[in-house]
């Protein structure tokens, strides 16, 4: 005899009922998560991911999409019992975010979210628009490996142009007077790096220095991975002319992934973190 048919024999067979949907919950979750790690079999996978997020089109609407979607992946941390360390930030200039560099701190975090590179669209009524019209706006996300400080980048100090600036953020009266902040430019590439987020602009270097050499790593990994893929004669789909992902608020509430198809009506569930099944 099952579980099932027990209970409904039994005066607190709701009860019994309740807790089998409950295992059986419980029991597809840790499968969903289990088989989801082992698909992390990529060199970077098990570390730290950088994420850098970026405003596009929209003006102050698409900042406040940036400050949503950093929110979003906070909440994401916190159920997977992350750590979200806020390197920089450059804030908008009414409301929200340009711009946000952090790092998600956690056994297998770049293999969670290495695949939310791209651009995320948002479709709703705008709070800052007084007629109350529907407004499409978009931002950016890019996320790489944190590199491990024992891989060798090759960094010579002539291609560097290290410049200060004061500190935008929230990091109160000492980081906001002086010139604390460090912007790290690496020549050859283009690459730009900055941390306002220490107290010294010794440490914020060291920092700099640091989110350099991750995306000077990550930027090898890509050339060679585009050889690749013209040998293939493939097309990269992942840019900023291409949306990964759509979230609706208006006239009808969905999230969709454009690569997977995969679409839920839970909006609200996804900015609050729930975004598994949308990473695996």
């Amino acid at each position: 005899m099952s579980l099932v048919d027990l209970a409904e024999n039994e005066e607190e067979g709701d009860t019994l009922i309740d807790e089998v949907k409950e295992n059986f919950e419980k029991f597809n979750k840790e499968l969903l998560e289990r088989t989801t790690l082992s698909r992390f079999s990529g060199e970077h996978d098990k570390t730290n991911a950088i994420l850098m997020l970026h405003s596009g089109a929209g003006g102050t609407e698409a900042c406040d999409w940036t400050e949503m979607l950093l929110r979003m992946y906070q909440k994401w941390a916190e159920r997977k019992r992350y750590q979200v360390e806020i390197i920089d930030i450059l804030p908008g200039e009414e409301a929200g975010i340009k711009s946000i560099t952090c790092v998600i701190k956690g056994n297998y975090a770049y293999g969670w979210l290495k695949n939310e590179t791209g651009v995320h669209r948002l479709v709703r009524i705008s709070p800052f628009d007084a007629n109350k019209r529907r407004h499409t706006s978009f931002a950016s996300v890019d996320a790489i490996p944190e590199v491990s400080a024992d891989i060798q980048i090759d960094i010579r100090p002539e291609d560097l142009r290290i410049d200060t600036y004061r500190a935008s953020g929230h990091g109160g009266q000492h980081v906001n007077k002086t010139d604390s902040a460090v912007r790290v430019t690496h020549i050859p590439s283009g690459i730009v790096t900055q941390c306002q987020s220490e107290r010294s602009q010794h440490q914020n270097k060291a920092r700099a220095l640091e989110l350099l050499r991750a995306r000077l790593s990550e930027h090898e990994r890509r050339i060679r991975d585009e050889k690749i893929k013209k040998q293939y004669a493939e097309k990269d789909a992942i840019g900023w002319g291409s949306q990964i992902r759509s979230y609706v608020f208006c006239p009808y509430t969905m999230v969709k992934d454009h690569r997977t198809d995969r679409e839920t009506g839970n909006i609200q569930a996804v900015m609050d973190g729930n975004i598994d099944m949308f990473l695996g």
